[in-house]
């Protein structure tokens, strides 16, 4: 069987020593789950990147450096906002787009899901600030804080008992965090699947479902953007090696499907 290509943009368009740093950690979690990771660069023309990503079967969002540009959402900057990457943002819709437009399923990560969220129309926090987890707690601290997953959603779904035991209705996954944002109002078609319980600082969305297991909105059947870097803890973490295996077994199992109307 013929591996799914997974298109991965270049995390920035300035800051090539991270991204030959944390490029290669994605592309290693989406091999290591079955898959072929396809480098998508920033700096190509549009045309040029539809044709690179059409034999793709899904897409994964990766982290950044960047902020993602608050105007895209009505706010002005705040002054502790990081410069916007045009380029990154620009390669992120058409990828998006082309995703929506073609049903492939989609995963995210950190600023990856900060994108689709406001390409949904959704907005931003632009700097969380007095919460009592340190979000930015960086790469260097394996567990930042813990992750109160709703047991009934595709994030639920993928959390063990041992990793993830339930307290108070919530499966408690312990992760990663290093992010100054988070969102703010979820987009159209996208529910809320895992805050952080200490401050309600939002750590996951995925695809609303009207109940049934039927997506609601616009997209394809997989969304799920996570606020955390499972690609770091996928080693130890059986969550992060189940999200990115039912990822590829999404593009795995993937069909073409009749162009849907731009957003």
């Amino acid at each position: 069987m013929t591996k799914p290509r997974i298109a991965i943009p270049v995390p920035t368009s300035t800051d090539l020593e991270y991204n030959r740093r944390s490029w290669a950690q994605y592309a290693s979690a989406i091999e290591r789950s079955g898959a072929e990771a396809v480098e998508v660069p920033l700096n190509q023309p549009p045309a040029a990147t539809a044709k690179l990503i059409a034999d793709c079967q899904g897409i994964l969002l990766p982290g950044s450096g960047a902020d993602v540009n608050p105007q895209k959402y009505g706010q002005e900057p705040d002054p502790e906002c990081a410069p916007a990457d045009p380029a990154r943002e620009n390669v992120d819709e058409l990828l998006l787009q082309d995703a929506h437009n073609m049903g492939k399923p989609i995963f995210t990560i950190c600023f990856g899901t900060q994108m689709l969220n406001v390409w949904r129309g959704g907005t931003l926090v632009q700097h969380l600030t007095g919460m009592p987890v340190n979000h930015k707690a960086g790469k260097a601290v394996g567990v930042a804080h813990i992750a109160a997953v709703a047991p009934h959603s595709l994030l639920g779904e993928l959390a063990t008992p041992e990793e993830a035991p339930e307290r108070d209705g919530f499966l408690r996954l312990p992760i990663n965090s290093s992010h100054h944002q988070a969102i703010g109002i979820a987009g159209d078609g996208l529910r809320i699947s895992a805050r952080s319980p200490e401050d309600g600082v939002v750590e996951a969305i995925e695809q609303a479902t009207d109940g049934s297991g039927t997506p609601e909105g616009v997209g394809g059947n997989f969304i799920l953007g996570v606020q955390w870097h499972p690609e770091r803890t996928f080693d130890n973490s059986a969550a992060s090696r189940a999200l990115f295996s039912r990822f590829v077994a999404e593009a795995a199992a993937w069909t073409p499907r009749a162009p849907q109307p731009a957003v």
